[in-house]
């Protein structure tokens, strides 16, 4: 009687720790793998030398700087929905999206790309981060169209985000 009543407690204790692990998967989202090939590091690297920038590497392959940490205790994750102001723009300089006259643009942080996924946990509320972002984290090697066909960004480009974290929800 006491080997199954200790079967059954381990058993609901996977359980329980498997509910708890997945909490913040509860919307649907799941954490990438993404990461980017050495080739596409290392033309950021040189993206970044010749453009004068200085920034910090991340693991898996996109480059940050951080102007202004941000404040607060909240914990950006997948299923977070994030308020933001930002301009995306490609290293020659063309803007190809961004928030009209410092409007925000909110959505949940798992529906945006890996490098987006990776680069805004490393600030707070308030905080202001740049990304720079090879294609394996942007948008790969399909060209984004906009609604009237036009190509709006390259494939295969590297991306340079100016990022502000209004809110986190």
């Amino acid at each position: 009687m006491m080997q199954k009543i200790a079967t059954l407690l381990i058993i609901m204790s996977f359980f329980i720790a498997g509910c708890v692990k997945n909490k913040n998967t509860a919307c649907g989202f799941v954490e990438s793998s993404l990461i980017a090939p050495t080739s596409e590091v290392d033309s950021l690297k040189t993206l970044l030398k010749d453009s004068a920038i200085i920034a910090m590497p991340n693991a898996i392959g996109f480059f940050y700087s951080v102007q202004q940490s941000g404040s607060g205790t909240a914990i950006v994750n997948l299923c977070s929905t994030v308020s933001v102001s930002y301009v995306g723009k490609l290293f020659n300089g063309t803007v190809f999206d961004s928030t009209a006259n410092n409007q925000l643009a909110s959505f949940q942080l798992g529906q945006v790309i890996a490098g987006w996924q990776k680069g805004l946990p490393l600030i707070n509320k308030g905080g202001k981060i740049t990304l720079y972002v090879p294609p394996t984290l942007g948008y790969g090697s399909n060209p984004v169209i906009d609604r009237n066909g036009n190509i709006v960004i390259p494939g295969n480009s590297y991306l340079i985000f100016h990022i502000y974290l209004a809110d986190i929800q």
